[in-house]
């Protein structure tokens, strides 16, 4: 049977999350997802494909994981800035829920300057990737921190299929310039990528975005008996126009891309270290990675103009220094139970965050006025887990899998009564049964338990910064628990489908805001959904896909405020052609629907939906030169990247502000063009 022989041979990795890694790099194909059957434990569970991300017209390089189905990717600020995500109902902020990888490096940032969770994906570069792995709900063993919503882990190639430079020139002054290869080192291969871009955007005072990107990699052996060793460096500068109330471009005051305060913008560097290593010995596989990171951010935000400070104004500035190190080993065996198949994986990640310092300061023009509030904050967890593969019959097998996650952190406050120190542990349990497939249908139920970390300074604050009130302490650690049913098919030639009927439930929490430096109160939610993702190929050079996602988010608890979760998504929806290999030519045209939300919780503020589509089309002209033109909002619709609803204050309005919808425009219709040689 196929599952049995495809477990036989993968065993290693079925448990530990690798099992869609080793596949993924042998099946050639042109459509943007790898879904067979036998290989994924949830319907919503996946690998896109190095083709699924190299034809498609990305704005920017964050947007890689909207090719996650249901995942959106915004931006309220300027370009050097994370990306806003949603998925699954979830307004995830910056990262917040959701587990983002790169390269066996993690992301997300805990107890960070602007978000908990904070993941910043501007250092990807396209192009060096080749596969993107995903995980949804905390049904995952090998998913901790961040992940309830969902996870995605974005490998880079060991060794490219042929050496590249790229050149691209568009509208608003925008340039980059790439040059990538695969050059044979020793018994290896080292893989480099080096990237220029500059960006000025739309914008009535230009983003003057800058960055610089660098990635050498070098890789030895096979994907279950091999090494690799990364190096990465960034740096980006950046102006930004930050989201803009609704009245001010009503009244005239400035239009739709323009800024109320054009001293926005920010600063930020990441480097980083990392090696992976991967040995298979009869029946027995081990894995271990080591990283260690450095990184650095300054951002200057102004979101109520003259709210607080009706003399200087309310920017702010979030700074941090960060060192972090980490790693993760883990080893999987198989056996018997009975006649039966029976995987087995132990693993454990460790990481250790020295933040010095974290810190919120008060500004004008970047120029800092006064310090809100200034910490050194000392992160360590463990998150050991194991996990089970037990074939019980041709036609159902279960993944039980058990976690447990150990947290001790230390903040030194420049307010002493907000210092602290504390632990705090969480267990995880997990469980799937898979049925089929039958008639080539698969079927999934999963359950499990997931979490989040909060800020630590929550955890230890005792008086708002600002105001010298009593704070009230967050919880460390806050609860997930996920539910989910579903199915794959392929019954039809050429044709995979899936279908996930999901839920999710929130514990209660308080937040730790950054843009603040203290706490505001949080509380329970459930969020019920249902996705589907459908993949054609009719000819080996042409695909199509289509997905869709309607979620139900509402707090639990009795309110007279509302139980609607403000900024949740109810519908997102996306279509897409690809082609390639038709005389020459290439191409793509994608759709994306970011559907409605609620503002506020008694839904009587609403945002509007946002339909843009993206276009590519190209010619090979000879074996080593290729051409071709993104066109980004092909329509030239005139929409929201994202809507918040707040008071703010513009100059002589009252001092207690109005409140109001503020957005950030999508960019207008922009071309950009490339021109790439191959050697």
């Amino acid at each position: 049977m196929k599952r049995l022989a495809l477990a036989a041979a993968l065993f290693p990795f079925v448990l530990s999350g690798h099992a869609q890694e080793l596949v993924a790099p042998v099946v050639e194909v042109v459509g943007r997802y790898d879904d067979s059957l036998g290989v994924s434990d949830a319907a919503s569970q996946g690998v896109v494909t190095r083709q699924g991300i190299e034809k498609r017209p990305l704005l920017r390089a964050g947007e890689v994981v909207e090719a996650v189905p249901g995942m959106i990717v915004t931006q309220h600020s300027g370009d050097g800035k994370a990306n806003q995500f949603f998925l699954r109902g979830y307004n995830l902020d910056h990262g917040t829920d959701f587990a983002t990888w790169v390269a066996g490096v993690p992301l997300n940032m805990p107890t960070h300057a602007h978000g908990q969770g904070y993941t910043d994906l501007n250092f990807v570069i396209p192009e060096l990737i080749s596969r993107v792995t995903y995980n949804k709900g905390p049904y995952f063993a090998e998913d901790g921190d961040f992940a309830s919503a969902g996870s995605a882990r974005i490998a880079y190639a060991d060794k490219l299929p042929f050496n590249v430079a790229a050149f691209t020139a568009g509208a608003f002054d925008y340039r980059r310039a790439l040059f990538a290869g695969s050059p044979q080192f020793g018994s290896g291969a080292l893989t480099y990528g080096l990237e220029y871009l500059r960006n000025d955007g739309p914008w009535d005072h230009p983003n003057d975005f800058t960055k610089w990107n660098g990635v050498l990699r070098y890789a030895q052996g096979a994907a279950a008996n091999g090494f690799a060793l990364t190096g990465m460096a960034y740096k980006a500068d950046w102006s930004a126009t930050d989201q803009i109330p609704r009245r001010a471009v009503d009244a005239g005051l400035i239009g739709r891309f323009g800024a109320i305060d054009p001293t926005d913008g920010g600063r930020s560097s990441r480097y980083s270290l990392s090696g992976e290593w991967r040995r298979l010995e009869g029946d027995t596989s081990r894995a271990l990675s080591v990283y260690a990171i450095k990184s650095r951010l300054s951002l200057f935000s102004n979101f109520t103009f003259s709210l607080g400070d009706p003399v200087n104004g309310d920017q702010f500035e979030q700074a941090e220094s960060r060192v972090t190190l980490g790693g993760q080993a883990s080893q999987t065996w198989s056996g018997r139970l009975g006649e039966r198949l029976m995987l087995n994986t132990l693993g454990v990640q460790l990481r250790r965050d020295r933040i010095d310092p974290v810190a919120l300061y008060s500004t004008v023009a970047r120029e800092r006025l006064s310090t809100t509030r200034e910490d050194r904050v000392t992160l360590e967890s463990a998150g050991p887990y194991f996990s089970n593969m037990i074939e019980w019959t041709k036609w159902l097998r279960t993944v039980a899998g058990l976690r447990a996650d150990f947290y001790r952190f230390d903040v030194e406050s420049n307010l002493p009564e907000n210092s602290g120190n504390g632990r705090d542990s969480i267990v995880s349990p997990k469980l799937s049964a898979i049925f089929g497939p039958w008639a080539n249908t698969e079927y999934y139920l999963n359950w499990g338990r997931g979490f989040h970390s909060n800020d630590a300074r929550g955890t230890t604050i005792m008086v708002d910064p600002k105001t010298g009130d009593p704070a009230e302490q967050v919880g460390p650690l806050v609860r997930t628990t996920g539910y989910e049913a579903g199915l794959r098919s392929q019954r039809m030639r050429n044709v995979t489908t899936s279908l996930a009927l999901w839920e999710l439930k929130q514990d209660s929490e308080l937040l730790f805001v950054g843009d603040a430096g203290t706490t505001e109160p949080s509380r329970p939610s459930k969020r019920t959904g249902l996705e589907w993702l459908a993949q054609w190929l009719p000819k080996p050079w042409i695909a199509l896909d289509v997905t869709a996602a309607f979620t139900r988010a509402r707090f639990t608890d009795a309110d007279p405020a509302g139980d609607r979760v403000p900024g949740a998504p109810e519908s997102v929806a996306s279509a897409g052609v690809t082609v390639d290999g038709l005389n020459g030519w290439f191409g793509s045209l994608r759709w994306r629907y970011f559907g409605p939300r609620p503002l506020i919780e008694d839904n009587s503020v609403r945002s509007q939906s946002t339909s843009l589509v993206n276009a590519r089309v190209g010619y090979a002209m000879a074996k080593q030169i290729r051409a071709y033109v993104d066109v980004f909002n092909l329509f030239d619709r005139k929409a929201s990247d994202i809507d918040y609803f707040y008071a703010s204050r513009l100059q002589g309005e009252p001092a207690a502000g109005v409140s109001d919808v503020h957005f950030h425009p999508v960019e207008p219709r922009a071309l950009r063009a490339t021109l790439a040689l191959t050697y």
